[in-house]
């Protein structure tokens, strides 16, 4: 463990022990999956100030930490997240933007990146969450994104255009360890799909997954970065040369 990543771990520690101590909810900026990982080695120390984690949406993977819960401090109060969405202001005249053109813009304004959590692009909108300190910046400093003006504004409630759908599916693997799973469903050699795990592009339950000879469990949620996310739900049936096939639901 290097020092970055102490010092960001003495930091998540100092907002357990705040909200423990002076019974108020202390909150993270967005972590990314690394920290997120990072914090998870430490969950049995920081477990008494009773933590969750959020990012705005249930798909989102970019997490802000809330330390404290109704039951020891007696009310709620929100995770300070508010989505934005992003529109062309005339869709005649809009460019097809991608991720990084967002981000870019974003990154432009000088703000930090870790106050920036997901942007989801959906039917040519973008929906970025940020922490609600600088959505009002964001909003009056962003125009024009590459050759497009846009329009932003903050949403609130359930975002219907961003639940996702599942589909059932069934693969054919050689066994049903977690490789053998990935490696059907990107189509890779056994050594390519190691590195998956080892660039730390699969993970588990919302968690980096390192582990390649894992073995799934019925309700285990994965995703693969590039190829979608996925529900185990459990074996099949084995072909006569012992193949397995199991069963899936694709998020689409």
């Amino acid at each position: 463990m290097n020092n970055d990543d102490k010092f960001f771990l003495n930091r998540i520690q100092d907002l357990a022990k705040a909200s423990y101590t002076q019974n108020r909810y202390t909150f993270s900026t967005f972590l990314s999956l690394d920290e997120q990982s990072l914090v998870d080695q430490i969950a049995s120390e920081i477990s008494y100030a009773h933590y969750t984690l959020f990012g705005g949406h249930e798909c989102c993977e970019r997490q802000v930490i809330r330390f404290g819960s109704q039951d020891v401090l007696g009310y709620e109060e929100d995770f300070p997240i508010t989505t934005l969405c992003i529109e062309p202001l005339m869709e005649k005249f809009s460019e097809e933007l991608g991720h990084r053109d967002y981000l870019g813009a974003l990154m432009n304004l000088g703000i930090k990146r870790n106050v920036i959590g997901d942007i989801i692009i959906k039917d040519g909108k973008a929906y970025v969450f940020c922490l609600d300190e600088i959505a009002d910046y964001i909003c009056s400093e962003i125009t024009r994104i590459r050759h497009t003006s846009v329009l932003i504004k903050p949403l609130s409630g359930e975002i219907s255009v961003l639940e996702r759908k599942l589909e059932d599916m069934e693969i054919l693997v050689s066994s049903p360890r977690f490789d053998a799973v990935v490696a059907a469903l990107t189509k890779k050699s056994r050594s390519q799909t190691v590195e998956l795990f080892r660039e730390k592009k699969v993970l588990c339950n919302n968690k980096i997954c390192e582990n390649n000879s894992l073995t799934l469990k019925p309700g285990n949620s994965f995703s693969i970065r590039g190829f979608g996310k996925y529900i185990y739900e459990g074996e099949g049936g084995k072909t006569r040369k012992d193949r397995v096939y199991v069963k899936l639901r694709k998020y689409v």
